[in-house]
């Protein structure tokens, strides 16, 4: 649960910096979003969600 909370957080964070400083439209924005709703119930959600998690834990076991 931390993680997807922690993830949110930083993408958030990322796409409103992107909107402020990048040029980034609010309505690409909001076009990202819904994609991310309707990718959420499609038959790749599974496959998208491994690919995420295996993405933090590789992060997670990077030692600086």
């Amino acid at each position: 649960m931390s993680i997807n909370v922690s993830l949110v957080l930083v993408l958030a964070v990322v796409v409103w910096l992107l909107i402020r400083k990048g040029g980034l439209k609010a309505g690409h924005a909001v076009a990202a979003v819904l994609l991310g709703f309707y990718l959420h119930d499609s038959s790749l959600a599974p496959s998208i969600s491994r690919i995420v998690q295996s993405a933090a834990d590789a992060l997670s076991n990077i030692r600086i």
